[in-house]
């Protein structure tokens, strides 16, 4: 036989080659013949053992149609694959996908706008089929990086940039889609894939210029859309990979200041993730702004409030081992921006102007208020017992003079850089113990909390001194009465004002026989301090009233008794050579309390006699009654009249009034003398 008769004679072409043939029409415009196309989809579903000629042979023709321009018979040959492919699912199908995805990388390497997206839809179709046995050694590595780079498409023409980008995104989602649940292509979430796949899906989320287009035409939300569903997808040992780009992303561009960008991808992330991986990404953001030290402040308090994003976000959910190590970075940082802030005498030379050493300052505040503001929240949202420790711990942070503090050193900040810590972490603590809410005062307020708070409360600072008392109101107003109280003034009805109030338990009582001098004191030399102001009044009164609903029976009433007027006596005898002012401020303080008390108690002659002293004051002595002691422009006496008897509450009257069952007068006539035993623990008693 001839040897030219075998490639000449059509009827002798493997029928394969023939059906493929005929699939392709004259015109390429007239699209794909149908019928033929049948023909071919029956006799690859019949003999799936010639899958792979096919392919091959369309892989071939499609090749010789891209390098001739003959761009309508790429797209008929890219419509009978993808047929093909949703038509058959046999084993037979593995070495036509390797055919079928070269073509489609042929497709992806064209500068052709147009069959980069004809390849990247087909690509799509293919990530969406299931195929039934998995792959041992396909890889996708030529795709994550086509597709990627489709994502930052620089295209002179805005819609032609659109849709290649649009494209880029698509297929990266088909390519999460087709490995992401496929253990054999745990390598997705290695780094080298990480880092093209989550900054392109970045990149056009923080390029919305396309805006007015809806869904999937929109790069910004479809790129958003698959970056949730990456996230979704992420096991528990492939957080670190997912989150890492992103902090990359946020330093290349920087993306910190303004951190508006940043929030979001992190509200995104905290919402996309599985509850129990939140962990993973608040470790990673604090190893970041750990990284991040030494940098702007405005850097610095970018990276704490997206940081106050994820804390916020995860306190509703799992938080995971990292409660500790969260403030323990924060109040590290704190340090670290009060000390840049005023410690380092550098930025403070002869060179630095005056304008730049504060424009320093302020940013440092920002850092400082947004950390403050971080440990609040997140200490805020915590259940009752971690917020008990999580109280312990920054108060073990506190720095307490005359106590030895390891973990915030303040010798290079000096006196005032220790005020300014004290009192962002006093902050700290009211945001961390508003509505906490402790079964038992004891659990509330431990002897190591306590202690240390009394300690900071004896300092001559009424800003420190005004911080104390109000964690000391939120732990100690369970039933949340204290807004009735409003500031200092004598209540005329206080039943009133309804306030919520159970019987003393028996663990109070113990609480109150063990520390109750401890507050007493806080409070007799808190009022003495001479820089008081009207606020400091105000919230030395809402202390003995929230003492007296929360936690005051008959013993603790004589002992607040006596208090008073050991405050009363004080104020009159003046060794201390108090300022006026302070002497009549706790005379009103004296006055507003023992009306309050004698109303809770519901004791007639108690009140009587209250009642009458406030009178006499209103007519001779208006400024011992707190209604005009804080009165701006009040008129202070030269002196007070010792002798005037009628002005003032008399032991012997609120002995003759308390004598009922239940409460010992005797002790009333026990003149109350604050002392301190003991080496390291802060003790009083009465004499």
């Amino acid at each position: 036989m001839p040897a030219g008769v075998c490639g000449c004679c059509g009827p002798l072409r493997p029928r394969y080659k023939r059906l493929v043939d005929n699939i392709f029409p004259e015109d390429p415009k007239d699209g794909l013949v149908k019928s033929d196309m049948e023909k071919l989809t029956f006799y690859a579903v019949s003999a799936p053992e010639k899958l792979d000629r096919i392919g091959a042979y369309l892989a071939e023709r499609l090749t010789r149609d891209v390098v001739r321009h003959r761009y309508g018979y790429v797209v008929i040959a890219m419509e009978a694959l993808d047929q093909l492919l949703m038509a058959c699912h046999s084993q037979s199908i593995k070495p036509f996908v390797e055919s079928f995805l070269h073509m489609v990388a042929k497709l992806l390497e064209s500068r052709e706008p147009d069959l980069q997206v004809l390849g990247t839809n087909s690509f799509v179709k293919f990530a969406n089929i299931e195929e039934d046995t998995p792959s041992y050694h396909r890889r996708y590595d030529f795709f994550v990086s086509q597709f990627s780079a489709m994502c930052h498409s620089t295209h002179e023409d805005p819609e032609t940039r659109s849709r290649i980008r649009v494209a880029g995104i698509k297929g990266l989602q088909g390519v999460v889609r087709k490995t992401v649940n496929d253990e054999l292509q745990a390598i997705i979430w290695e780094p080298q894939h990480m880092d093209k796949l989550i900054p392109s899906m970045l990149f056009n989320m923080q390029d919305n210029e396309d805006s007015e287009r809806a869904g999937e035409e929109n790069p910004a939300s479809l790129a958003e859309s698959c970056f949730r569903e990456l996230l979704g997808r992420a096991a528990y040992g492939n957080m670190n990979n997912a989150v890492r780009p992103v902090l990359v992303h946020l330093d290349n561009h920087r993306l910190w200041d303004p951190n508006d960008f940043a929030v979001s991808c992190f509200r995104i992330i905290m919402y996309s993730i599985q509850a129990q991986h939140s962990h993973h990404v608040i470790q990673q953001v604090l190893s970041h702004l750990d990284t991040h030290s030494k940098n702007t402040p405005r850097v610095r308090a970018g990276i704490v409030q997206v940081l106050l994003e994820t804390v916020a976000i995860a306190a509703k959910g799992s938080i995971g081992p990292t409660v500790l190590e969260v403030f323990n970075t924060l109040l590290k940082h704190l340090r670290m921006s009060v000390d840049f802030e005023l410690g380092d005498g550098s930025r403070r030379n002869s060179t630095s102007s005056l304008s730049s050493v504060r424009t320093k300052e302020s940013e440092e505040r920002i850092v400082q208020n947004a950390i403050i503001q971080t440990i609040g929240f997140f200490g805020g949202n915590l259940p009752d017992y971690q917020r008990a420790e999580v109280m312990m711990f920054i108060m073990g942070k506190v720095p307490v003079y005359g106590t030895p503090c390891h973990t915030l050193d303040t010798v290079k900040i000096g006196h005032q850089g220790t005020k300014r810590i004290q009192a962002m972490l006093l902050s700290s603590l009211i945001m961390v113990t508003s509505g906490f809410k402790c079964k038992t005062m004891g659990a509330g307020l431990p002897a190591a909390f306590l202690e240390p708070l009394c300690s900071i409360s004896l300092m001559e600072d009424s800003e420190l001194r005004q911080l104390v008392l109000e964690i000391l109101h939120n732990i100690i107003d369970r039933h949340d009465n204290r807004a009735k109280l409003r500031g200092i003034r004598i209540i005329p009805n206080v039943a009133a004002l309804k306030f919520k109030r159970e019987k003393i338990c028996k663990e109070d009582v113990v609480f109150m026989k063990k520390h109750g001098q401890q507050l007493y004191r806080h409070i007799y030399l808190g009022c003495k301090e001479e820089d008081n102001l009207q606020k400091n009044f105000e919230l030395l009164f809402t202390a003995l009233a929230l003492i007296t609903i929360e936690l005051a029976n008959e013993e603790v009433v004589i002992d607040l008794m006596r208090l008073s007027i050991a405050l009363q006596d004080m104020a009159l005898v003046n060794e201390e050579n108090m300022p006026m002012f302070i002497r009549c401020g706790i005379m009103a303080l004296v006055a507003a309390y023992l009306n309050f008390l004698s109303q809770m108690i519901a004791n007639p002659p108690f009140c009587q006699h209250v009642s009458k002293v406030i009178e006499l004051r209103s007519l001779d002595a208006p400024y011992l009654l707190p209604e005009h002691i804080f009165r701006e422009k009040c008129v202070l006496p030269d002196s007070l009249d010792r002798e005037d008897n009628a002005l003032y509450f008399q032991t012997a009257d609120l002995a003759e009034a308390m004598t009922v069952p239940g409460y010992n007068v005797e002790r009333l006539s026990i003149p109350y003398i604050p002392q301190v035993t003991g080496k390291h623990a802060l003790l009083y008693c009465f004499k």
